[in-house]
């Protein structure tokens, strides 16, 4: 089956929407204990997002209660986001929370593969009625673990969340140049690139130069390269950690800088 298309800036690029044939058996026992992990979140991280976007607390209790009653942890599980994912980014449902209480017309992402961080963000997305994302990719598979290697990019994404999504492949510094000038501002920026350093250096300085005034700037796996903690010193401040992990994930408001 010929893959669909999307378009970015008046260029089409392929959508892939490949669902691995290979099931893991998962007893009910076990999917539920996966679903509430997806779901768990740290009051520290609640805070934080509050903080980065100034949400009310009645507002992100009422985010939590959709994720609660959502069957995209469902869905993620039967398109074979397991436990393995859960693990490399617990903070899945937290980028949810984030983007319902920002409210961002234009997200990107760098370093998709199969998918897992961009359903929540496009469900968010979806709740919210406005908003689109770019996910750049494929991202890297070197150091992750062997479920990576065997889903297809965006296999992950459920159909009827694609209409807010382009993804565009070709992971290069000048595509993501090329995406950063057609975009105009970005209000959410997610690193999720790998773990090399000149790289998630590039990334973060070029897309915090084209935020928005309310724009957020989330780095996953911040310990995996000095880059997050070399960036935060040059915006004044220590590492700024929204939520531990492991994997730490990192995260700073353009409006919650010094000075700002």
């Amino acid at each position: 089956m010929a893959p669909d298309t999307d378009t970015i800036a008046g260029e089409a690029v392929p959508m892939v929407d490949r669902v691995s044939r290979r099931r893991s058996l998962v007893s009910p026992a076990a999917r539920r204990a996966i679903r509430q992990r997806m779901l768990l979140f740290r009051q520290s991280a609640l805070d934080g997002i509050v903080g980065l976007t100034d949400v009310s607390t009645p507002d992100l209790q009422r985010f939590r209660r959709e994720l609660r009653e959502s069957d995209l942890p469902d869905q993620l599980l039967e398109r074979g986001a397991g436990i393995a994912f859960t693990h490399e980014l617990p903070q899945g449902a937290l980028l949810y929370l984030i983007v319902r209480a920002q409210r961002p017309r234009v997200l990107l992402e760098t370093g998709v593969r199969p998918g897992y961080s961009t359903a929540w963000l496009l469900a968010a997305l979806e709740a919210n009625g406005v908003g689109e994302l770019i996910s750049l990719g494929p991202g890297p598979t070197a150091g992750r673990s062997a479920g990576v290697h065997e889903v297809a990019v965006g296999q992950f994404v459920p159909p009827p969340l694609r209409s807010r999504w382009t993804l565009a492949l070709g992971n290069t510094e000048d595509r993501l140049r090329e995406i950063l000038a057609r975009s105009g501002a970005i209000d959410l920026f997610f690193y999720d690139n790998g773990p090399v350093p000149a790289r998630a250096r590039f990334e973060l300085h070029a897309a915090w130069e084209r935020l928005s005034p309310k724009g957020v700037l989330l780095c996953h796996h911040v310990d995996a390269n000095p880059a997050w903690a070399a960036f935060c010193r040059t915006q004044g401040l220590p590492p700024q950690i929204l939520d531990p992990g492991p994997p730490p994930l990192g995260a700073l408001s353009l409006r919650r800088r010094p000075g700002s």
